[in-house]
């Protein structure tokens, strides 16, 4: 052992051609991960977008002449639903002389009227979310994609 040294070695560049730096077998993995599971959500999104487009359509309501916007249209939609709801509310606060079902008197007959409009601008409303979260399922899956493609590329680069 006397008189001798270690050396180290560098490869050269060719020798260090063939081999993949540390960490991109797991970017690329996680990176088609990160992709499949937006496109999941993607689809999950458009798949809810549409039941809930067609359900309500199905329902074969019509937004009131007197609305503010989209009046005589289907509601098939966010915006023609919200609408609807818009309107309903309204009335029932024309009928009511302002006051809401909580503020009604538990006798007022009208009250039962005023708690089903209620309930029905409830319901517009459920749809109105419902297609809120279904756009933005759809946004966030398509940002996952693109990302998980570029590191997946980005972990195939070498």
């Amino acid at each position: 052992m006397t008189g001798t040294t270690a050396t180290a070695t560098t490869p050269t560049p060719t020798e260090d051609a063939g081999r993949r730096p540390a960490g991109r077998g797991f970017t690329r993995i996680a990176g088609w991960v990160v992709a499949l599971v937006g496109a999941v959500m993607l689809v999950g999104g458009a798949t809810t977008w549409g039941l809930v487009q067609s359900q309500l359509a199905a329902e074969n309501i019509t937004v009131a002449e007197d609305a503010r916007w989209f009046a005589g249209d289907a509601v098939d939609g966010p915006l023609t639903a919200f609408s609807q709801a818009d309107i309903i509310n309204h009335h029932s606060l024309e009928m009511s002389g302002g006051l809401t079902y909580a503020e009604l008197d538990r006798e007022d007959p009208l009250r039962a009227t005023v708690m089903n409009g209620s309930f029905l601008r409830a319901s517009l409303f459920t749809s109105v979310l419902a297609f809120g979260v279904s756009l933005m399922a759809m946004g966030v899956g398509a940002t996952q994609v693109l990302v998980g493609t570029v590191l997946a590329r980005r972990g195939s680069a070498g």
